[in-house]
Parts: C-alpha cells; structure tokens; sequence
C-alpha cells in the first residue's frame, strides 16, 4: 500500500456488520483562489468521477462491491465517505486514498466534471430556497470568503483549467488538515503517516454587517433571517445552538406555536447554526405567502425579544437540551453520520472530540445563556427573500 498522510480516527464496533468511513479535509469553499470560485468544488467532482488504472473510477469501483459513496464540499471542509462490507473496506479506503492523493486530471474528465457542475449550479440558482442561503452568508460576510456561494460561480468554474486544479490540488488540498474516520466491527489496516507542513485558515478581518434592500415579492416567497454567532471553539455555541432548536421546526418549539398555531402562518421553515474560524452563521428560513413577509418578520423579532428578555422557561430550556441531544444520539448511532460528524468537529483531526463531551456542554447551557444568544441575534438580525419583488 501506498504511505499516504492521513491522521486515522478508527471507532470499533464489533456488533457492526459494515464499515463507513469519511475523509474529512479541511479546504473548502473559502479557499477557492480568487477567481476561481468553484474550484474545490470542482475538485471533489474530478476525485469521485476520474477513472483510475483499469479504467473504473472510485465511485464506480466501491459501488461495484455493493457499497455506497458521495462527497460534498463545505465552506471549511470537504468529505468523501462511504459504507462497504467490512472485507472489502481496507480495499476500498486504499482507493479513496490513492485517487485524492493523485487525482486524475484528464482534460476530457476535467471538462465532463465542469459541465456538470454547471448543471449543479443551474439547478440551485432555479430554486429560490437554494438562492436565499446563498443570499444570508454575502449579507453576513461581505466581501469575505465565507460569503461567497459554496458551490462556486458559473464564471469561476468556466475559467478553470487542468493546471488551475493541479495547483490548488498541491498547495490547497494537500497541505490542509485531513482526517479519515473508519467505524467498524474491526480498525482499518492502513500504511500511514502523520501529516506535516500543515496549512490551517487564519482569520480573515470582518467588514461590517448591513441589512440590505427587501423587496417583497407577489407569490410565494423564502425569508432567511440572520446574523453572526460565536466562531468554532467558543464556548458559548451551544446557547447559539440551543436558541435555533427553540425556533426551530419541532411542533414543541416556540416558533411553531407562533408562527403556526396563533398566526397559520409559516408551514415550511427551519433554524440552524453553524460555526466557523471567524465566526458562526445563526440563520432562520421560512417559506411566506405573499402579502406576509412583514407579519412574519415581526412575529420573529417579537419571539427573539421576549426570550431575550426573560429567557426560555426550565420546561422549555430542558426541552430544548433533551432534543438537540437526541439528535446528536441518533448521528452518533448511525455509523456513517457519526464519522461524518466526526470528521468535522474535529475540524480534520486536529481538535479532541466526542459525543459525550457534546452533550455534557449543551446540558451546562442556563437559560440566561440562552437569553443573551437571543439578545445578540436580534441587536444584529438581517433580513434577506428570494425571490426578489
């Protein structure tokens, strides 16, 4: 086997009759080189879709044994992962490893691969629900990599060349922390070494954030609410985290009693959080009929002003921890979201991560906590709808 450089995160579980694994690397959309937007993006395409030696690409090659693959990229990451009969999973893995350590980079590959990102971005830009996350993250981070589309620009992925990916594939990918998660009823027989010359993100100053025009369209229409959050590594995450369950899409949520159950309004909507080097991103979206956009922004601000104000309730606050909780249960026992999830909150292997850490920290959350994440989001709350009157 080859000596690839890779940090090995093996999770036993002898009752397993699969194994999953992912490879996290943390080179994401951010670091697209200016110009080029799109082009890791571009690059998981040609990893996945390439033919190797017998002329079968990986995706082709792990699906022949019955197994299962996909890939996406991130703002901060992109992963590769996969579930596999544990026999052919050292196989399987040596694979993955081998075509992302030396991707082919066929003209005619490369050229396939960026029709079909094209394609990709065509469908995205047809769907407003796609548009307005793209449209929150520029508010949020103007003139700032994290605002620019994760999926990359018609023009960026146009431009691109074979010696465009090959340098970002040498100086980018390879050079950035990369973990490979296995979990499986056996650890996985790899001939590996630890990585060196690491390139991490640094921090890129913040421009100021402002709420940009809303025109309200006639018909139906998409709202995302916004505003920046504590970065990866602050404590105070979880309230951020906390905060968006409590508006979320649950029927037990605050948010679904006041939007649905006093006011019929918002049938289709969701909260969420997520953290980055800089920053996080705290974002609501919510689907609106037209004529509605200005009831339901005020029934959002009215929501995050009370709880700012009192904090949730102990039945609430409880409530709030048991279901976030429950959901980092239920993707810790599915094996390949637990190495997916893995791969990324420990940002490539770089940072200690568990489960149980998780939830010990989202159980030490006060309902204070909760409150001051509330009055932070709405001081700093940005409006964005797609599609635009």
């Amino acid at each position: 086997m080859a000596d690839h450089r890779v940090t090995v995160l093996p999770l036993v579980d002898a009752r397993l009759r699969t194994t999953s694994f992912c490879l996290t690397v943390m080179c994401g959309s951010r670091s697209d080189p200016e110009g080029l937007g799109g082009l890791t993006h571009l690059l998981e395409h040609v990893v996945m879709s390439a033919p190797l030696t017998g002329g079968m690409s990986f995706s082709r090659r792990a699906e022949f044994r019955g197994g299962t693959v996909n890939a996406h990229t991130g703002l901060e990451e992109q992963q590769f992962y996969a579930q596999v009969h544990p026999d052919d999973a050292d196989d399987v893995i040596e694979l993955l490893l081998s075509t992302v350590s030396c991707p082919n980079l066929d003209d005619t590959v490369i050229a396939n691969e960026k029709n079909a990102v094209l394609q990709e971005l065509a469908g995205n830009a047809a769907d407003p629900n796609e548009v307005v996350q793209d449209a929150i993250l520029a508010a949020l981070y103007p003139r700032h990599p994290l605002g620019a589309p994760v999926g990359g620009t018609a023009e960026g992925i146009r431009a691109a060349s074979a010696q465009d990916l090959a340098a970002h594939h040498t100086t980018g990918f390879l050079t950035r922390p990369m973990s490979l998660t296995v979990v499986g009823p056996r650890p996985p027989q790899l001939d590996v070494a630890p990585q060196t010359r690491l390139r991490r993100e640094y921090p890129v100053p913040l421009a100021p954030v402002t709420q940009p025009a809303v025109a309200w369209p006639s018909g139906y229409s998409w709202l995302c609410f916004g505003a920046r959050s504590p970065g990866v590594g602050d404590p105070r995450r979880h309230a951020y985290s906390l905060l968006a369950t409590l508006l979320g899409a649950s029927p037990s949520s605050l948010m679904y009693t006041r939007l649905r159950d006093e006011n019929g309004l918002g049938y289709a909507f969701e909260a969420w959080d997520r953290g980055y080097t800089e920053a996080g991103a705290w974002r609501l979206l919510v689907g609106v009929d037209d004529g509605n956009g200005d009831r339901v922004q005020a029934i959002v601000r009215d929501l995050l002003s009370d709880i700012a104000e009192t904090g949730p309730s102990r039945e609430h606050l409880l409530m709030v921890q048991r279901q976030t909780g429950m959901q980092l249960l239920i993707d810790s026992e599915n094996p390949l979201e637990l190495a997916k999830l893995t791969g990324v909150r420990t940002r490539g292997g770089v940072l200690g991560w568990t489960p149980e850490a998780e939830l010990d920290a989202l159980r030490a959350v006060s309902a204070t906590d909760v409150a001051a994440a509330a009055a932070d989001i709405l001081a700093n709350l940005i409006t964005v709808v797609r599609p635009e009157g």
